[in-house]
This record gives structure tokens, C-alpha cells and sequence, in this order.
């Protein structure tokens, strides 16, 4: 990550080139007039470069996202990191307040930051950084891609992932694994697989009926001399998270001695390092970083975390990149007689309008969204509240999908799935049709309206509380805990299975939610085949036709015990 003397030094740099005064220097510092040379400086070392990215969810444009005001960590994860948020990052890290670092890495003073120092991300940014990287390192570098690529975006959607297919072969990773891939369906992510210039690998994935491995388990490569090995490891809960029907005939799992087999075969193969890219989880990956031998660096993704330093696990360390494309992190190594013998790590901020696009990135993403422009900048509404998705129990643009759903949909509880990504809208700022579907862009959106009993609604609520809060990383399947609305509780993050959720009320009426009483209930995402109802899109964009402004701030619906 940029030091406080970098982002010191680009202003600078920028105020003798402006010929700026003293006066005119504060501001600058303000409205964080960073520059491309700053934020890629790096001093080398070693003689193997590794660059990750990971999480993009389709975004082809820079967009703001903010980090989360709540990420609990349970058991031994507990305070550690990425379990760290907010003003206590802050001071981990040595970060100061309201500058460039804190702006791109926690919540705080989040609405303020963000009109200084604009968007971030952009695949036609970290074009510039990685050809920048690979100009210096040469053939040292492999560029790594961890997954969450191919979707969720309207484009992504309406292109069944093309466009990202085509832009990401731009950028030539020298491989690849995959989530919500997946969530294209069997077919299409091997069709889309077997025709890429580079190995879309999961030593996790197999065949149901012969245990066959679907997907190139590792590939060896030569970096500088060094034989690196990269073992893929795609989600391992795919089948629980999203529809099995789309993967029928594949399973998954950690399979965590399938993965020491693999690394044990590829050290007898002559790998002098070998690298876990993994879309496990940031938690998943520290425990299994203990469980298997010979691991020297895991590339984190899935659960979004972006920590500025790596994470030393033994020997083992782990690099967690962020996402929405906010980030390319650079990993330099120097690997002497089989081993990490020193490093040099930088989480490189993607700052979008000090970084020079790409052209020839630019130009085909200018293409691809070139059919759909009238759609993507359709005003559906304004927001005058900041609205933001990421953390653990509740978002504000969570809460304009539920109220939408509960007025669209006349329900009386709606419930919404606790996903990560979707582009943060800053107060004043008009909603788009582009804005809503970068929140819930699938290919499984339907909104439906079903009756649950009060009991079924808890059994709900308390099996994804223990998929998040489980105090085993192995069993905790991801993901952020439902969105409710019409609905209150507390949860205990302590708690024993099935006793974590309590105090579930009506908040309508104040009166506790009657465990055999049928309730009239709305949500969309359900995993289950055949499910009926509009678009989650159209459903939001109804709502917003008629309410036109949106001022939503944080409630206190759930509360939280033990964080």
C-alpha cells in the first residue's frame, strides 16, 4: 500500500508541477492528486514477481465501494485480521485519518474521501498496472486471477460473461480459478474454460459420477529461472451458496488432502515455490495454511478483505487483494534453495483518476457496454443517504432492496441474500439502472412470494448464522448474514448452533414473531430450481419510480451479541 511519505511525496511532485502554492498544496492533499509514478513505485527484489486480482464481479469501470463497518471474526480468528475495521484498522496499519490510504481501505469518513479522491477500480487501470509491472519484471511475472470474474454485472449478465472473457484475455492471467463462475452453469463456464490461453484451474472440482477432475488440477511455470507451481482452488461450497441445479453433475469441497497430495506431487516435479490460488475465503486459507505442508503463498479471495501487509502463517504466506478491481496487489519473492528467503509486498491502490487507461482495454470495454448504454444510464432515482452493501448484518442499499420488496411485493418479512458486491452511491447521487444491477446481476433473480411459519423463518436465519459464525473456518460457507425486512432480531455470534437467533419482532407492529403463525414472505436468490417471480431489478426499479428519492440511514434492527 502507498506510505503516508509516497502520498507526501506524489503532492509534491504534483505542486511543483503546477507551480502550486503553499496554500494551494493543503488542498491538493485533499482532493488526493495522487500520480500514476507514486502509486507504482516499488522497489524490486527477488527474481519472482507475483500480481493478483481477484473479486472484480464484472466491474469493467471504476466505481466506489466501501469497505465494511462490521467484519467479526469468531473463535480463533477473533479480532485478527481481516476482522479489523474502521478506526482500529487505522491504527494496525499506521494509517492516517482522511487520507488516500484510509479512503481506499476502511469506512471512515467515507462520503467526504470519496468526492476528493473519485472512484477506483477500472480494467482499463489495471491494464496500465500490470503491462507497468511486466515492462520491469519480465518474465519474472505471473499474473493471477482468483475468481469472481465472469459476473454480476448487467453486461455480464447479458453477455453470459463475454465481455468480461474478452477483456480479462487482454490483460493474458497466466491462470485462473472460479465461484461465481459457476452460477453460468456447467456448460457455459466449459465452454468459456476450454477455450482460454490460460488454465482455469481447481484441484477441487470433480466429476459426481467418476470422481474425475473437471478442471487442470496445478500448471508449472517458469519465472525467472524459478519453477513455480499454482494449485487452483475454486470455492469449495458452490453447490450450498448457489444452485446445484446449474452444476449438477460437479462437486466440490475443501478437499484438503487432495491438496497436499497435489502439492507433494508438483515439489516432486522440480516446483522451487509453490503458490494456492484460492477462492476459499481469508479465514478458510489461514487454517488451512496449518492443516497441509509445503504451501509458500496462498492468493486469498472470496470474502473481499484488503489487508495492506502480508500474513505470515509459519512459513506460509497469505495475500488477501480486495475487490471490485479497487486493488492489484504485487508480490515480490526471493526464492533461493527452495525457499521464500526474503519479500516485498505492496497492495497497489487503483486510484482511477491518477491512473492512464489502457487504450486497447479501454476501447473494448467501450464496446461491450456500447449495446446497453441507454439501459446502464437509465435514472431509475436519487439517493440523498449514502448507500453501501458490504458487512456483516446490514447494509443501506441492502435496505432499499427490502423496502422495495416489501412494498412491490406486499409482504409482510423479506429476506435478502447477504452477497458482497455491488457499487457504493454517494448522497446526491442519481440511482441507475446500472447502479441497481451491479447489486444483483445472476442468473437466478427472481423475486418470489411464498408463505414460511415464524418456526421456518428462524431455522433460516440460524442456518446461515452458523455458515458465517461457525468457530470452524472449515464449515463456515460464506457469504454476509440475510438482509431482513418487516423483521428484527438479536444474534449471539457466540452462541451454540441453532441458539444464536433471538427477539425475532415484527417491527410493523412491535409484536414477537409467532413461531406457528404463516407469515407472507419475499426474497429472491432462492437456490432452488423453477422459482417464480419478476427480476429482482424490476422489482427495485418500480419502487424507485414511485418513491423517486431515497434517504435511508443505518438501523438498528439487528443486534448484535459477542462482536
Amino acid at each position: 500500500m502507498i506510505s503516508r511519505r509516497q502520498f507526501l511525496e506524489a503532492t509534491l511532485a504534483t505542486a511543483a508541477l503546477t507551480g502550486m502554492s503553499a496554500g494551494q498544496l493543503g488542498r491538493a492533499a485533499a482532493q488526493g492528486r495522487l500520480t500514476q509514478e507514486q502509486l507504482l513505485r516499488f522497489e524490486p527484489t527477488g527474481n519472482v514477481t507475483l500480481v493478483h486480482i481477484t473479486d472484480i464481479h464484472a466491474q469493467l469501470v471504476p466505481l466506489y465501494f466501501r469497505e465494511p463497518t462490521v467484519n467479526l471474526g469468531v473463535g480463533e480468528a477473533k479480532g485478527k485480521v481481516p476482522h479489523v475495521t474502521g478506526a482500529a484498522f487505522l491504527k494496525q496499519f499506521g494509517i492516517a485519518a482522511k487520507s488516500a490510504e484510509a479512503y481506499a481501505l476502511t469506512d471512515q469518513d467515507y462520503s467526504e474521501l470519496a468526492r476528493n479522491y473519485g472512484r477506483m477500480g477500472g480494467l482499463d487501470r489495471i491494464a496500465t498496472i500490470v503491462k507497468a509491472i511486466r515492462a520491469e519484471r519480465g518474465n519474472r511475472t505471473l499474473l493471477l486471477d482468483g475468481g469472481d470474474t465472469w459476473t454480476n454485472s448487467w453486461t455480464a449478465h447479458k453477455t453470459a460473461g463475454q465481455d468480461m472473457v474478452d477483456v480479462m484475455n487482454l490483460l493474458k492471467p497466466d491462470a485462473m480459478t472460479g465461484h461465481w463462475e459457476f452460477t453460468l452453469g456447467a456448460e457455459r463456464v466449459k465452454a468459456i474454460a476450454d477455450k482460454l490461453p490460460f488454465p482455469f484451474l481447481a484441484q477441487n472440482i470433480r466429476d459426481t459420477e467418476f470422481e474425475d477432475k473437471v478442471f487442470e488440477a496445478s500448471k508449472i511455470y517458469d519465472a525467472g529461472g524459478v519453477k513455480v507451481a499454482v494449485i487452483g482452488q475454486a470455492f469449495p461450497f458452490t453447490p450450498i451458496a448457489n444452485p446445484r441445479w446449474m452444476i449438477p453433475k460437479w462437486s466440490f469441497g475443501i478437499r484438503d488432502q487432495d491438496l497436499q497430495k497435489e502439492i507433494d506431487d508438483v515439489r516432486a516435479k522440480g516446483a522451487d515455490l509453490v503458490v494456492l490460488l484460492s477462492h476459499n475465503g481469508f479465514d478458510v486459507d489461514r487454517k488451512l495454511a496449518t492443516v497441509v505442508k509445503g504451501l509458500d503463498v496462498v492468493l486469498c479471495g472470496h470474502t473481499h478483505d484488503a489487508v495492506p501487509e502480508a500474513t505470515k502463517v509459519g512459513k506460509t504466506l497469505l495475500i488477501s487483494s480486495g475487490s471490485h478491481g479497487k486493488f492489484v496487489s504485487r508480490l515480490d519473492l526471493d526464492v533461493q534453495g527452495k525457499e521464500i528467503k526474503g519479500f516485498k509486498y505492496r497492495l497497489i491502490p487503483v486510484f482511477s483518476d491518477a491512473i492512464t487507461p489502457d487504450a486497447e482495454t479501454a476501447a473494448v470495454i467501450a464496446k461491450h457496454r456500447a449495446p446497453y448504454k441507454a439501459d446502464l444510464g437509465r435514472v431509475l432515482g436519487k439517493t440523498s443517504s449514502l448507500l453501501y452493501r458490504r458487512g456483516n448484518f446490514g447494509g443501506t442499499l441492502d435496505d432499499l432492496f427490502c423496502e422495495a420488496m416489501l412494498a412491490e411485493r406486499d409482504a409482510e418479512i423479506v429476506l435478502s441474500p447477504g452477497i458482497r458486491w455491488g457499487a457504493t452511491l454517494l448522497p446526491g447521487q442519481d440511482i441507475t439502472f446500472e447502479d441497481i444491477t451491479n447489486a444483483c446481476a445472476m442468473s437466478y433473480p427472481n423475486c418470489y412470494r411464498m408463505k414460511m411459519t415464524g418456526a421456518r423463518l428462524k431455522e433460516v436465519l440460524e442456518d446461515v448464522a452458523d455458515n458465517i459464525f461457525n468457530p470452524d473456518p472449515f464449515y463456515q460457507q460464506g457469504g454476509d448474514m440475510v438482509r431482513t425486512g418487516g423483521l428484527g432480531f438479536t444474534v449471539d455470534i457466540n452462541a451454540n448452533v441453532g441458539s444464536r437467533i433471538s427477539a425475532m419482532t415484527l417491527l410493523k407492529s412491535g409484536q414477537p414473531l409467532d413461531a406457528g403463525r404463516e407469515y407472507v414472505v419475499a426474497g429472491w436468490a432462492s437456490v432452488n430450481e423453477g422459482t417464480e417471480g419478476p427480476p429482482i431489478w424490476d422489482v427495485v426499479a418500480s419502487h424507485l419510480a414511485k418513491k423517486k428519492t431515497v434517504d435511508l440511514k443505518p438501523t438498528d434492527a439487528v443486534k448484535v451479541l459477542g462482536g
